[in-house]
């Protein structure tokens, strides 16, 4: 090869080298450029579905995680923000037939060794329902609620078609206290019964949830509400009690209890009678707890006018062929503090005739006694009352007298509380609630008696617990008043049962400034050693209302003062010494 050929061969070999190169090169280039529109595509792509979920829509991911970050139920609590019942989660004992395939054994084990093995973890189980249950072909659950060091000895069983499935659990951290205002939630999530059922939008509302639900109710006060009941039922061998503890001035309900009660963390055993509430949902006939009631409406509408105007006692009043009787002989003439003090339904039924019935009616319907009682639980019970008959559908003349002493007329014990908030308070009747209310904005309330009924009545409510049957509810520094009500329970032949008894105490405190109304109900208490075999309001119901009144005084910013007291010396000269019911 010459030295020209040679020459021109080198020339085409770099030619086609830088020809290589070259193309290389647009090629990488072409390559970084692909690489970064389809990044810029992407980012866009994100961007625009960013501003899309922004502007018009909220997917459901991030409403997932919203509502992860809540309870899956809203909270409730007291008054003070003490949490009454909350969520949490928990591990569930599943049973699942198909763990080890369709056409395989669903156990490694025999069931019956299972079961045994699990009743050792669980001993309250029920033996023979495990081994149904794992020898069915159905999945179910085992145990709604398992603990972790429980769930990690079922684990080490070995058994693949026992699974943990984690679950919610509605959790009252106080048992039993306040059961029937709070009710239970099923192992489906649903409420029942009390405040669970009442909330339930608003507690499964994710709007809404994250914020505690405040109730009137205050558990110091309910938890001594419920212990001295309990020690009154023990003591009486009663078979239920019921109580209440009601502010005056805006219907708050600061204590309820209906005894015996359940337990709400125990759903699957919540469906028994239990439930069912003896505060708002029972009616009785509540005796002569209605007696200050009946004589505050006379004074009222004018028919007492002077307290010192006696009337005859010596003799039981025949009327339509009942007899109206007293349970004692108080002498031959008694007159309205002595009537009160000493409980005479002779007395009582007189100025119940001379008010007649259209005013006397008017009174109960006034202070809601002819419907259901006004709260928002969902369990009311409609009260029972006499007949009406004639013009304007009035009461017989008999059952307006039997009424004036709590005869004849069944209502419930919140009915009762009402009653009393209306007499003590200046005569305002409101309804009561469960929600926590700013004083500022309490219901203005409907007048049914003058605030001049009601200081007086103020007075004489004192003076029974001073002088006469409500001796027993006294507690020192705190000028309880109040009457007592023993009524005989209405048989199912018709009458009365003379050996079952209602016994009841309706206080208010302090009446020279009444905060709270504190009714007290004993269902059936028995003569015992504790009560000295009496049955009576004054011996078993009373004492409850003594005992708990200093428990809970303080409590509610109510200090104990022996040095002041309502005013009732312009009445103690009309009253002479007695006994009565």
């Amino acid at each position: 090869m010459n030295a020209l050929t040679a020459s021109t061969a080198i020339a085409s070999g770099r030619v086609r080298l830088a020809n290589v190169r070259q193309r290389s090169l647009v090629e990488a280039k072409l390559r970084v450029l692909m690489v970064a529109f389809l990044f810029l595509l992407t980012g866009f792509g994100a961007l625009a579905r960013i501003v899309q979920l922004g502007l018009f829509e909220e997917p459901p991911e991030r409403r997932s995680l919203a509502e992860a970050l809540l309870p899956p139920r809203g909270e409730i609590a007291d008054r003070n923000g003490f949490p009454l019942a909350r969520a949490f989660p928990i591990y569930a004992l599943w049973f699942n037939p198909k763990a080890l395939g369709a056409d395989g054994s669903s156990l490694v084990k025999s069931p019956e060794e299972v079961a045994a093995a699990l009743m050792q973890v669980f001993p309250d189980a029920d033996f023979n329902d495990l081994v149904q249950r794992l020898k069915s072909d159905k999945p179910s659950y085992l145990r709604r609620r398992v603990m972790p060091e429980e769930a990690n000895r079922i684990f080490a069983m070995g058994e693949p078609a026992l699974e943990f499935p984690r679950e919610n659990q509605r959790f009252y951290p106080q048992g039993s206290l306040g059961a029937h205002v709070l009710g239970f939630v099923d192992g489906e999530g649903k409420g029942h019964v009390g405040m669970e059922k009442v909330l339930e939008k608003q507690l499964l509302d994710p709007a809404q949830r994250g914020r505690p639900v405040a109730l009137s109710i205050d558990m110091r006060v309910q938890g001594a509400l419920e212990d001295e009941l309990g020690r009154g039922m023990m003591e009486t061998s009663a078979k239920g009690a019921a109580g209440i503890i009601l502010d005056v001035d805006t219907g708050e309900v600061v204590a309820l209890a209906s005894l015996p009660s359940f337990n709400p963390n125990r759903s699957d055993m919540a469906y028994n009678d239990l439930v069912f509430n003896k505060v708002t949902n029972q009616v009785y006939e509540l005796g002569s707890t209605f007696k200050p009631l009946s004589v505050a409406a006379a004074i009222d509408a004018g028919v007492i006018t002077d307290l010192s105007v006696r009337y005859p006692a010596n003799r039981p009043l025949e009327i339509s062929g009942f007899s109206i009787r007293d349970s004692h002989d108080f002498g031959d003439s008694l007159n309205v503090p002595e009537a009160l003090i000493h409980s005479s339904n002779i007395v009582t039924a007189q100025i119940a005739d001379k008010l007649g019935s259209a005013r006397m009616k008017s009174t109960m319907a006034a202070l809601g006694m002819l419907e259901r009682p006004y709260i928002e639980l969902p369990a009311r019970g409609f009260p029972i009352s006499p007949r009406s008959s004639g013009k304007g559908g009035q009461w017989s003349r008999l059952s307006t007298m039997t009424v004036s002493y709590g005869h004849g007329i069944s209502v419930t014990p919140l009915h009762l509380a009402t009653a009393y908030a209306t007499l003590v308070n200046g005569g305002l009747w409101r309804p009561a609630t469960l929600y926590k209310v700013d004083p500022a904005n309490a219901p203005e309330g409907r007048r049914v008696f003058k605030a001049s009924t009601s200081a007086r009545m103020r007075q004489l409510l004192r003076m029974i617990v001073v002088d006469g049957t409500g001796k027993s509810a006294n507690a020192a520094g705190f000028r309880v008043g109040g009457k007592t009500g023993s009524a005989d329970k209405p048989s199912s032949k018709g009458g009365y049962n003379r050996t079952s008894v209602v016994a009841t105490f309706a206080a208010a405190f302090p009446m020279d400034k009444p905060r709270f109304v504190v009714i007290v109900m004993l269902d059936e208490p028995q003569g015992t050693v504790a009560n000295s075999f009496q049955r009576t309001a004054a011996t078993n119901a009373g004492p409850i209302v003594g005992r708990v009144v200093p428990r809970i005084g303080p409590l509610l910013g109510i200090v104990p003062d022996d040095s002041r007291d309502i005013d009732i010396s312009d009445l103690s000269p009309l009253v002479r010494n007695g006994d009565g019911e």
